[in-house]
């Protein structure tokens, strides 16, 4: 297998024991034994490669801090809270869009390869499977390096606006103080104020990220082309989420009407555990690789 060159970065990811050899080879013998393995990555996938996440038990964002992800409502109803998003995202974005996939993402492009893998859903925004090189892949709550006009539904690449923002806002500085998991930083609302955001080049009208914010839906047509590709499969792995989002819970709860097995790979307790085959409580950069 080939591993990631970087070292993981174990500053977002919590505190764990060494895998145990006995569930290791547990989940060897699940993964063996699936001929058309579903598998689901959430936020505990991307810790290693740096990106903070929400949830996790001292070290994600809600432990940390007491700031919480913008609301989708609040972006399409609110200018200034589109400022305030887009000038917290234009300073994290060049660090944010340079994270690089690490061993996990790796192992499981490389089960793609070997026909192991039948279908990859992500929960996760940060294009790191698709940096990896996985193709059978759906990012169910978007990518950030995506752009799109609510009014026209023109999509740009947040690489391009990223340019837009800076021919607009020539002389505007600001020093960020922490990070946060969807590649926004943390700035003050004066440091915000004078941060000018572009309209849609065609129509004029609000640009946002191809990403499903916290009080938006995922599309009707997504989420049955999920299930379809639950519906061809034999297990399911569940690597890096408490599953505490019900956009990918469903899934788990289709698998288990079905009587698909499954297999978590999760540091903390997730919304699974009760009904999954085989828990492993270890970090999927250390596991994955293992796996053959």
């Amino acid at each position: 297998h080939s591993v990631s060159r970087t070292p993981p970065n174990l500053a977002f990811v919590p505190a764990c024991l060494p895998p145990d050899p006995v569930e290791v080879e547990e989940l060897q013998r699940f993964v063996s034994n699936s001929k058309r393995l579903f598998v689901m990555t959430g936020a505990g996938i991307s810790t290693e490669s740096g990106i903070p996440d929400y949830r996790s038990e001292g070290v994600g964002l809600y432990a940390r801090t007491d700031r919480r992800p913008i609301q989708h409502a609040e972006f399409v109803r609110s200018a200034s809270a589109r400022q305030r998003y887009w000038a917290r995202n234009f300073v994290g974005w060049p660090q944010f869009s340079s994270h690089q996939p690490n061993a996990a993402h790796l192992a499981l492009r490389n089960w793609e390869k070997l026909r192991k893998l039948h279908w990859l859903v992500t929960q996760n925004v940060d294009a790191l499977h698709t940096k990896a090189g996985s193709q059978r892949v759906t990012e169910l709550h978007g990518c950030t390096h995506r752009v799109f006009c609510l009014a026209c539904g023109d999509q740009i690449l947040r690489s391009e606006l990223q340019e837009h923002f800076e021919a607009l806002n020539p002389t505007w500085k600001a020093e960020a103080f922490g990070v946060a998991p969807d590649g926004d930083v943390f700035l003050t609302d004066e440091q915000v104020c004078n941060f000018q955001v572009p309209a849609c080049r065609k129509c004029g009208g609000i640009l946002k990220p191809d990403v499903t914010f916290f009080g938006d839906t995922v599309s009707r047509e997504k989420v049955d082309f999920v299930h379809q590709r639950l519906a061809e499969s034999d297990s399911m792995l569940v690597a890096g989420s408490s599953m505490q989002v019900y956009s990918g819970y469903r899934f788990a709860l289709a698998a288990r009407e079905k009587q698909v097995p499954i297999a978590i790979l999760n540091i903390g307790p997730t919304r699974l555990d009760h009904f999954a085959s085989l828990k492993l409580n270890s970090r999927c950069g250390e596991i994955l690789p293992l796996i053959v």
